[in-house]
């Protein structure tokens, strides 16, 4: 006979099926959710319209629901100032919600689940911890509410977590209040809100400059390795990964490769990321003729979510001078 629920089961299992429902409801429905809709119903709890928009937002956050509806909404309906913090108090309770929901009730089961982009995720914040929350927050690499579910999968402190959150969401927050704002106040015939809009838009540039600029700021992040200490590591009981990012006609030609190289050109790198992350295991070293395609795939593998990744220095022109060996590698399909 099949085992009965338990009673502590029971509960975890209802709350797991109604979130599935939630989600489920408002991905068939998104493209009915509408912010005027949105006001013309908070408008009839009066004093009380913020508290329910605070929760009607984390509740939002939980089931999927474009965060971008609630903060122009939030600043439409409340302003510049408290638009901003209201909307950050809603996405931040949301978030929070749901890292505790996969910790404590679908971690096991999303773990088991957790595949290519997730799984280096949940690595890098095994490695860098608030850091990594804080990068994923800034730069979108993870989408946001997906994000914050991979989270509750990894061992960050929920304080940690929580106020990193909200400390680096606020450009964000910060933004989408103000172009809320600002196309309220143009409806309403306000001049100022040029202005406001060009503030908010200027915001929003920034933001998506931001992978630009870290990616510079991290330029002198990237770690180096020569070819004496590559080889001594390839001898070790777990050696590295070597990543040869040349065409697959150079990974061939007359520098030959490193033994036991997978060879995965830089051009197709990030396209076949997901499809190659089960072999690029620990450590990663990348390879190309000199240096400087290796250092762009190095960058590439630490932006989502590699956190041990070196750079042969000087490439196989190095190594071909200084006489080692090399044979036929592993070639990604």
């Amino acid at each position: 006979m099949p085992k009965m629920l338990s009673r502590s089961t029971f509960p975890r299992l209802a709350l797991l099926v109604a979130v599935a429902a939630a989600v489920a409801l408002v991905t068939l429905n998104r493209d009915k959710l509408d912010p005027a809709l949105l006001d013309a119903w908070l408008s009839g709890f009066g004093i009380w319209a913020p508290v329910v928009y605070v929760g009607l937002y984390a509740l939002g956050t939980v089931v999927f629901a474009p965060g971008s509806l609630f903060a122009l909404a939030g600043g439409a309906m409340f302003g510049p100032v408290l638009g901003t913090f209201l909307n950050l108090l809603g996405a931040t309770i949301g978030a929070s919600i749901a890292f505790l929901i996969a910790r404590y009730l679908a971690g096991d089961w999303v773990a088991r689940k957790a595949g290519g982009r997730l799984k280096r995720m949940i690595a890098g914040v095994e490695n860098e911890g608030w850091r990594f929350v804080a990068f994923v927050r800034l730069v979108p690499v993870f989408p946001f509410n997906l994000s914050n579910y991979a989270f509750g999968l990894t061992r960050i402190p929920l304080v940690s977590y929580v106020v990193t959150s909200f400390i680096t969401m606020t450009p964000g927050a910060l933004a989408y209040t103000w172009l809320g704002f600002a196309g309220r106040e143009a409806l309403e015939g306000n001049g100022s809100a040029i202005r406001y809009g060009l503030l908010a838009l200027g915001l929003l540039a920034a933001i998506a400059l931001l992978p630009r600029i870290i990616k510079r700021m991290r330029g002198g992040d990237i770690a180096w390795i020569d070819a004496p200490t590559t080889l001594a590591r390839l001898a070790e009981s777990a050696p590295p990964t070597i990543l040869d990012v040349r065409g697959a006609d150079e990974f061939t030609g007359p520098h030959g490769h490193i033994p036991g190289a997978l060879n995965i050109p830089l051009e197709e790198l990030e396209a076949r990321i997901d499809a190659v992350a089960a072999k690029l295991k620990g450590e990663v070293i990348t390879v190309c003729r000199t240096e400087r395609r290796s250092a762009g795939a190095a960058r590439l593998l630490q932006d989502v979510g590699f956190a041990d990744v070196k750079v042969l220095k000087c490439g196989m022109v190095d190594w071909n001078a200084r006489g080692l060996a090399t044979s036929l590698g592993e070639q990604v399909a």
